[in-house]
């Protein structure tokens, strides 16, 4: 007996039924992760499906129309817009995280408030500046005596050239946040010996600091170029024919579903070769630190000329792309409710319209977060081939366009909506009509396909600094794969997946053509709601709803910021 409990307790304990557990929870979590998958992709296999067998063939008809258009306008704006942010965000983030100016810590946060700014309120603030009757040009015509345009030339707003600076003054913050983050994650080794063998601050960023930055401001730049393809609203106001213009034109106005399908299939094929472009750009080159000495850099002190040529780069895309458009929208605000206070239909409206998008941006918050930690768990309980490559494929509903979504989402479920209530029609003589399609529901798959990968990467991110010998601790006491992410990764991780949270829910809120064409009837959110008084002329009646958007849209940008600052300081830290 004794021998027996002596050979007994020299055995592994738990071993046996934790390997049981864990291969039969991962069947389970293999399976809803492929499972989750699938229905990201369904919005994707129905653009393919009806793009090649649409109902009404009209693809000759458009390659030899309006198609060619639509991809040469497409292609000037992504140009334009890529050589922009790529400028102004790189050079920004090099100055503020390397040069030592006059209020170079407050640029630092101040350049990074555009990204709260949607880029068709800006387009609208700046339309209402710029336009013939505004008071930019009635001032000129006043100042020196001009009677009609005739007199002067004024760059159209309207136009290409405006929606590539729009959309350039809001879309750099993406390369700024990276090529900054890059560039304070730099050993500070490498520029003092670029400094010691005579080169100049600027010939040290040029031939040393901007080639170890590259593979993170090419991912910025991707991002805003991905972002430049899903704006509908400044090419829809600047009436610029792009391919996003196009899916609307050809479902709305010709009434094509198969024709918008297929633009929003050319759509695709443009984020592939952003996408591609991006892989290409990096092929097989690597840069790794050679040193453990990541001490904060002293910085390249700035003074004279160089420095007020500092804050003038740095404060114009400042100005610009956030402080002017907030301001028309304060004063414009301001003087709305001075005129019509509280207590009219437009406020009520206002409120509607806010309850609204809290509802929707609150729901499709806590849904991707949901199904986010799920995936990345799943990911990290069975890393298989399998699983893996599943947990990609979810992620790509964060590259495709909002519009191309809508059409991926609308076309099945009116189809289902259909077949059911045919089958309801034969079977018990009643219509159950369209249960999905319009409603609320639709809204949130769009939502959950677009924004997934948000909440997603927040908690891959976070279960990544979680070490395995957690989940091997919970196992030996006991403890299931879902009581162990329950009671101990979600506490753990709980920072990193409430921040995902707050970036979906702000991309929500703003988000436009999705929601243009999937809500329901009478339905309206903030952006749509300012979407169609701005289009009408009518910024100033909306201003209050689209101040809102704005102010929502800051605290994610400055979790973000604050996030860059706390993870350079950890690293040194621990470098230290």
């Amino acid at each position: 007996m004794a021998g027996m409990e002596t050979t007994v307790s020299n055995r592994p304990f738990s071993e046996g039924p934790i390997r049981a557990s864990v291969a039969g929870a991962g069947a389970i979590w293999t399976i809803g992760a492929v499972l989750t998958a699938a229905f990201i992709a369904l919005p994707v296999l129905a653009i393919v499906w009806i793009a090649l067998f649409p109902t009404e063939n009209i693809w000759g008809h458009l390659a030899a129309t309006v198609l060619p258009g639509y991809i040469v306008t497409t292609l000037m704006i992504m140009t334009g817009v890529g050589v922009g942010v790529a400028v102004i965000g790189t050079g920004t983030a090099w100055l503020v995280a390397m040069c030592r100016f006059p209020g170079h810590k407050l640029f630092a946060w101040l350049l990074v408030l555009p990204m709260a700014m949607p880029a068709y309120v800006v387009a609208y603030t700046y339309t209402d500046l710029l336009e013939y009757a505004g008071p930019v040009q009635t001032v000129l015509r006043a100042t020196f005596g001009w009677e009609n345009s005739s007199n002067y030339w004024f760059p159209a707003i309207r136009s290409d050239g405006g929606a590539i600076t729009v959309l350039t003054l809001v879309l750099y913050p993406y390369v700024y946040l990276l090529a900054r983050a890059a560039f304070l994650e730099q050993s500070v080794c490498a520029l003092e010996v670029s400094r010691t063998l005579g080169r100049t601050p600027l010939e040290s960023f040029v031939s040393v600091a901007l080639p170890l930055a590259r593979p993170a401001i090419v991912v910025g730049v991707m991002l805003a170029l991905m972002e430049t393809l899903n704006d509908f609203g400044i090419v829809d106001y600047f009436a610029v024919r792009t391919l996003t213009a196009g899916v609307f034109d050809v479902w709305f106005g010709m009434g094509n579903p198969g024709g918008a399908a297929q633009i929003a299939l050319v759509l695709l094929g443009f984020v592939i070769l952003v996408i591609w472009l991006e892989r290409l750009s990096r092929r097989r080159q690597r840069f790794h630190g050679t040193t453990t000495r990541h001490k904060t850099s002293p910085g390249f002190q700035l003074g004279g000329w160089r420095a007020g040529l500092a804050m003038i780069c740095c404060a114009v895309p400042i100005v610009l792309g956030f402080a002017a458009p907030a301001l028309v929208l304060v004063i414009y605000a301001t003087r709305r409710l001075a005129a019509v206070g509280f207590g009219d239909e437009s406020t009520a409206a206002y409120l509607s319209h806010s309850g609204n998008s809290v509802l929707l941006a609150s729901s499709a918050a806590a849904i991707t977060l949901v199904i986010g930690v799920f995936l990345a768990y799943a990911q990290r309980l069975c890393p298989t081939v399998l699983v893996r490559g599943t947990v990609r494929w979810a992620n790509v509903g964060y590259a495709l366009p909002g519009v191309a979504i809508a059409i991926g989402v609308l076309l099945p479920i009116g189809a289902f909506d259909n077949a059911v209530d045919a089958f309801m029609r034969r079977s018990f003589g009643i219509s159950t009509g369209l249960l999905i399609s319009g409603s609320i529901g639709a809204l949130m798959i769009a939502y959950v396909v677009r924004f997934l990968t948000v909440s997603l990467g927040a908690a891959e991110s976070g279960l990544g600094k979680v070490t395995p010998n957690v989940d091997m601790a919970a196992r030996t006491l006991g403890q299931g794969p879902l009581a162990t992410l329950l009671r101990v990764h979600l506490p753990l991780i709980r920072g990193s997946v409430l921040t995902g949270a707050v970036l979906v829910f702000v991309d929500t809120m703003k988000e436009l053509p999705a929601t243009l064409i999937l809500r329901p009837f009478n339905f309206d959110t903030l952006a749509t709601f300012v979407y169609q008084y701005a289009s009408d002329e009518l910024l100033e009646e909306c201003s209050l709803a689209a101040l809102t958007i704005v102010v929502a849209g800051i605290v994610p940008v400055i979790l973000l910021n604050h996030m860059i600052s706390a993870n350079r300081d950890q690293d040194h830290s621990a470098a230290g």
